[in-house]
């Protein structure tokens, strides 16, 4: 039984291999790129938009609506990011339905490259808005005796984020595994169902869980901005970038 795709191996030269795990992880990431290229490349401004172009504004305008309700800010800054991230980890796991594809994310090297990309990303965006002395003096507080266990608090949560997504993953599949070696072709398919809701919840949590980070990062920013902002009953940023 084969739980992770690293132990498929496609092509080894010495140490470098080319497993399964690499090579659906590009083919994931060439779909979402040609169904991108694919449903862009005809954008209409009018009331008559195409099926495609309707799918991609609701996903478009959900993600935002899902960050923005999250972070309390402009979504603008952090769709690309967030949004990308939901779309890979979805697309990788919506795709187990097709035989012989193996998900991705059910590698434990997927799921680490996945995390310390929001381990890197929540730094940078702390410093793009509080600047790198404001932001770094959070690990210093309430005391500077706090400074390892901030630095522990923030790799922990990431080792949290990879070993959650691979652990709900590789879960799935050995579930799978095991019901077809028992009964052929009935659990196998109501458990590949599930699977594929499973896939999406992850998907979900794993996007919220990047943005609650985030927004852990840049809170102090928007206290400070809402403080020196007057109260305006005309103005509510949350209304105006649809």
């Amino acid at each position: 039984m084969t739980i992770s795709p690293d132990s498929i191996i496609f092509w080894q030269w010495g140490p470098f291999a080319l497993n399964a795990t690499i090579v659906f992880s590009w083919l994931v990431m060439a779909l979402l790129t040609l169904i991108a290229w694919a449903v862009t490349r005809r954008l209409a401004s009018g009331t008559e938009l195409s099926r495609w172009q309707n799918l991609l504004e609701v996903l478009v305008v959900g993600i935002r609506e899902q960050i923005r309700e999250v972070t309390h800010q402009h979504p603008g800054r952090y769709l690309p990011f967030v949004g990308s991230l939901f779309l890979f980890i979805a697309m990788a796991n919506l795709l187990n339905v097709v035989p012989g594809y193996m998900a991705p994310t059910g590698s434990l090297s997927t799921t680490t490259a996945l995390a310390l990309c929001v381990f890197i990303a929540v730094p940078l965006f702390g410093i793009a808005y509080e600047g790198p002395r404001a932001y770094l003096s959070h690990y210093l507080k309430p005391t500077v005796l706090m400074l390892p266990f901030n630095i522990i608090g923030e790799l922990s949560r990431t080792i949290a984020m990879a070993v959650r997504l691979y652990g709900n993953i590789m879960s799935g599949t050995v579930i799978v595994a095991i019901l077809l070696s028992l009964t052929p072709y009935l659990f196998p398919v109501v458990m590949q169902l599930l699977g594929l809701l499973t896939g999406m919840i992850q998907a979900y949590i794993f996007a919220i869980l990047a943005m609650v980070y985030i927004a852990s990062a840049t809170s102090a920013h928007a206290e400070k901005t809402t403080v020196n902002t007057p109260p305006s009953s005309h103005s509510d940023p949350s209304h105006t970038d649809h």
